[in-house]
């Protein structure tokens, strides 16, 4: 028998309706979210970043591909890394899918790491993705999108805004971090938006999508080792 609590089809259409109106509560939360992030001051940037890419050296700028905005996955694969970060590969699984339909809604989406190129590669090839992927290792891209300001940058304490948990992992002197960063074209001049880590980037992973709405959610405890990379099951 089970342990988890049990009812009738009727007892459980109460319940499920009574939840229904905290998920309409949370989707109208969600949306106003959604129209705060819109509303952030935009930052012009100055600096000119320069980006290894497929298709010879790229600025900024040039990365939206003739739309007006611009999604950047900062993934976790640097010149001293051995392989792939495993969170960030069991991200970027999602990824193909979604680029076709943002680029057909004037949105380019692309990640960007400190390996090399041939890297980068190397790693894309083998674990069959297709989305851009830059890198940004002849430039302080990443480090500059990991703290906002001198200070943070030079103690290491910038990473998620200086929250306690993320400054004591000194992430900054390492320069790899997971996150999402957002910009907007305007003529000639490139605007950061916004930028989200950690749980902020939840949103972008269906399987955690998925899992929320399994039986026993997410219980990371469930499988030993999971999540790994797809080809490493």
């Amino acid at each position: 028998m089970t342990k988890h609590p049990t009812g009738t089809r009727e007892e459980w259409l109460r319940a499920r309706i009574e939840l229904l109106e905290r998920e309409k509560q949370l989707t109208r939360q969600s949306d106003e979210l959604a129209r705060q992030r819109r509303a952030l001051p935009w930052v012009a940037i100055e600096e000119q970043y320069a980006f290894e890419t497929n298709d010879g050296t790229k600025t900024l700028s040039q990365l939206f591909d003739g739309r007006s905005q611009l999604l950047i996955y900062h993934f976790m694969l640097g010149p001293n890394t051995p392989d792939g970060c495993p969170g960030c590969t069991f991200f970027a699984d999602g990824f193909d899918g979604a680029v076709t339909h943002l680029e057909h809604h004037d949105v380019t989406f692309l990640a960007a790491s400190r390996a090399s190129l041939e890297t980068l590669n190397t790693y894309k090839r083998r674990m069959g993705w297709k989305f851009p992927w830059v890198s940004s290792g002849g430039s302080d891209f990443n480090r500059d999108f990991s703290a906002f300001n001198e200070r943070d940058r030079a103690n290491g304490t910038g990473f998620n805004f200086g929250t306690p948990k993320r400054a004591a992992l000194n992430v900054i002197k390492n320069e790899e971090l997971m996150a999402l960063s957002a910009f907007v074209l305007e003529g000639s001049a490139v605007y950061h938006t916004y930028t989200c880590y950690d749980r902020g980037t939840d949103g972008l992973n269906l399987v955690f999508q998925l899992l929320d709405r399994s039986p026993k959610g997410r219980d990371h405890g469930a499988s030993k080792g999971w999540p790994r990379k797809h080809d490493e099951y």
